[in-house]
C-alpha cells in the first residue's frame, strides 16, 4: 500500500461539515499526512442565480460567488480552529463547477492520495442510501474513498439483520 501523505476532505458545508473535517483531521493525524479541503459552489446554482437577473432582480453570479466563497471561508476557518489540526498543514481550495468532475480534478492536480467525504451532501434526502456526488465519486474516484457516517445516521445493529 503507498503512503498517504495527503487527504482530501470534500466539505458541502453540510450539517455534518464539523464532523467530516474532524475525522479528516484524526486520519491525517495519525498518517502525519496534510490535509486538502475541497468545497465546491455547484455551478447550477450559480446559473439559477443568473436566471433571476435576467429576469430583472438585483442579484448576479459573481456576487453570489463571492458571498457564498466568504461565507464558506469564514466557517472553514471556525472548524479548523476548532479542531487544533496545525493550519500549516492545510491547503484549501473551493471553486466553482460541476461537484463531481471539480472533485476528480482537484485530487489529481493536488495529488491527493485518499478522499474523506460524507455520504450524502447539502439535500440529506432521508430515504436514499448515498448522495449523487458521493456516489459517482465512489465509483470513479483514482484514489481510495472513505466515506464518513455521522452517528446518528448510521443504523441500528437490528437493521442489519434485514439484509
Amino acid at each position: 500500500m503507498d503512503e498517504i501523505k495527503k487527504i482530501m476532505v470534500a466539505i458541502a458545508f453540510s450539517e455534518h461539515a464539523k464532523n467530516i473535517f474532524d475525522y479528516a483531521a484524526k486520519l491525517a493525524t495519525s498518517l502525519n499526512a496534510e490535509l486538502l479541503v475541497a468545497s465546491i459552489i455547484n455551478s447550477r446554482d450559480v446559473e439559477a442565480v443568473e436566471s433571476i437577473s435576467a429576469m430583472g432582480y438585483d442579484v448576479d453570479g459573481e456576487h453570489y460567488i463571492r458571498n457564498i466563497r466568504n461565507e464558506r471561508n469564514q466557517i472553514l476557518e471556525q472548524i479548523i480552529g476548532e479542531s487544533g489540526f496545525p493550519r500549516e498543514r492545510i491547503h484549501t481550495v473551493i471553486t466553482v463547477g460541476n461537484p463531481v468532475d471539480e472533485l476528480l480534478n482537484i485530487t489529481v492536480k493536488e495529488d491527493a492520495d485518499m478522499i474523506v467525504m460524507g455520504t450524502k451532501g447539502r439535500t440529506n434526502l432521508r430515504n436514499i442510501l448515498i448522495g449523487s456526488v458521493a456516489e459517482k465519486i465512489f465509483r470513479k474516484s483514482p484514489v481510495p474513498v472513505l466515506s464518513y457516517r455521522d452517528e446518528k445516521h448510521i443504523d441500528s445493529k437490528d437493521s442489519i439483520a434485514d439484509y
